[in-house]
């Protein structure tokens, strides 16, 4: 599985299941950039029943608060927030239609439950890459919550943005299947 591959985002259920954990890939396309206070409104407008500001159906969310942009960038550095913290409201998003995840760090039974439930796929982007990360971002806006500051909701166009496949459509946890190989080994 050395080979990465290209992704054009938004992409469907059926690429999601083709997807494989430790799997590589570079994305080129759209997603939107979200953290703890804006999921925390997602799911209190989902809860009234309501519409929210973006649709999300289908579509990838990056956990990220990035930087102010220096002159001549898109944004600043654009880094991975811990999965972790968005965990209760993933299920909820999941079954709205959100697609796929990206993020640090591992995930709860819930969320992985929900990844397979709903054909989504979580990405793990690399910590601490933040600048170079932002490198990827061509253009970045503000799409929803603007009084969330770099909390807001962001739509983030993308080339060539690397990931690896950590939680794949089936299930399969990267985060449990990389330390049981170094195990064997030993």
């Amino acid at each position: 599985m050395d080979e990465c591959r290209h992704i054009e985002t938004p992409f469907s259920a059926e690429v999601a299941r083709e997807l494989q954990a430790g799997q590589r890939v570079l994305l080129t396309g759209a997603f939107y950039g979200a953290r703890d206070q804006a999921h925390r409104r997602f799911a209190e407008v989902l809860a009234q029943g309501g519409e929210l500001p973006v649709d999300l159906r289908g579509q990838l969310i990056y956990y990220v608060g990035p930087t102010p942009a220096r002159p001549g960038h898109a944004c600043g550095a654009a880094g991975p927030t811990t999965a972790g913290r968005m965990d209760a409201f993933t299920p909820q998003l999941l079954a709205y239609g959100v697609r796929g995840i990206i993020a640090k760090g591992d995930r709860s039974p819930g969320v992985i439950a929900a990844i397979r439930q709903y054909d989504a796929v979580y990405l793990a982007a690399t910590g601490g890459a933040g600048a170079l990360l932002s490198h990827c971002i061509k253009e970045a806006r503000v799409a929803a919550f603007p009084d969330l500051g770099t909390e807001a909701v962001w739509r983030f166009i993308v080339e060539d943005f690397p990931a690896t496949v950590a939680i794949d459509s089936w299930g399969r946890d990267l985060y449990q299947i990389g330390p049981a190989g170094y195990r064997s080994v030993q």
